[in-house]
């Protein structure tokens, strides 16, 4: 019988997921689908229960089986369709990042795969996901609402760019299962921006994922993407200290999310504006 999740990630984007997932994959207590992002809850609901079972058929007898997929924050029934389908036993982990950084480095990955306008202002304005995805108030609610807050882990970015290791023993922590330590090399990975090598060739391979997904392929996809050759083959790093959005673009955004993130810090107690500079 396949086994439901009893974790899920579930956003934002451009805060971690790609790391947790590498990483977390790796502990023998925990079962993830060798794809992040199915987005079941959001964009594929109408599959059904048994396809998203299936893509869990091959867990056996790990504590955790999870899923991490950075979008179902913000869908506004995706909270209420994990209730009805997982319960509300389900832990829910989220990793918050600073709005501004959060937005630029989404605007980035639209700009190596050709999909975004040429700058950041026009796309803030043409692009509204790069504001919307930062009403993290606006989506916990959401699940605050059928889960308790003991359910819910509440990660920041911040954490993971200095301590990853300190990072990964809350999440584990929060799971309930040993910790996994890192060794050199995962501590000094930072999952860099990039730039593509090919414009055409990297929105050619985005939007064979795009229809692979479609077709029911997400294996396919995870496995590629997961594969440091190829990732080496389209993109290379950038230097992220030395490409930053100018100083107008930061104060549109932090004007459009101010109440969200003043909100956060009364819910959670947390001193965010402080931690990101604001």
């Amino acid at each position: 019988m396949n086994r439901l999740p009893n974790f899920l990630y579930v956003g934002p984007d451009k805060a971690g997921s790609s790391w947790l997932h590498e990483t977390l994959i790796k502990h023998p207590d925990v079962y993830l689908t060798p794809a992040k992002d199915l987005y079941y809850f959001d964009r594929y609901y109408d599959r059904g229960t048994d396809w998203y079972a299936a893509q869990f058929r091959d867990a056996g007898g790990q504590e955790i089986v999870g899923e991490i997929c950075q979008d179902y924050l913000f869908h506004p029934e995706a909270a209420g369709r994990i209730r009805d389908t997982l319960g509300t036993n389900v832990r829910v982990m989220v990793s918050l990042r600073d709005p501004v950084d959060r937005a630029w480095s989404s605007y980035l990955y639209m700009r190596k795969h050709g999909i975004g306008p040429d700058t950041f202002s026009e796309a803030l304005r043409s692009r509204p996901e790069l504001l919307e995805h930062g009403r993290y108030a606006t989506g916990l609610d959401r699940f605050l609402e059928y889960y308790p807050r003991e359910n819910v882990h509440v990660a920041l970015f911040d954490d993971l760019t200095k301590d990853p290791q300190g990072f990964l023993d809350a999440v584990t922590d929060f799971l309930g299962v040993d910790p996994l330590p890192l060794s050199e090399k995962e501590m000094e990975a930072r999952l860099p921006a990039a730039k593509a090598r090919s414009v055409r060739l990297a929105h050619v391979a985005r939007r064979g994922a795009d229809w692979i997904r479609e077709h029911d392929g997400a294996r396919i996809v995870g496995r590629v993407k997961r594969s440091p050759l190829v990732h080496k083959a389209l993109y290379r790093p950038i230097d992220r200290e030395a490409v930053r959005p100018a100083t107008e673009d930061v104060a549109t955004v932090r004007a459009a999310l101010a109440a969200e993130i003043e909100s956060l810090e009364l819910s959670l107690g947390l001193r965010l504006r402080e931690a990101w500079g604001w």
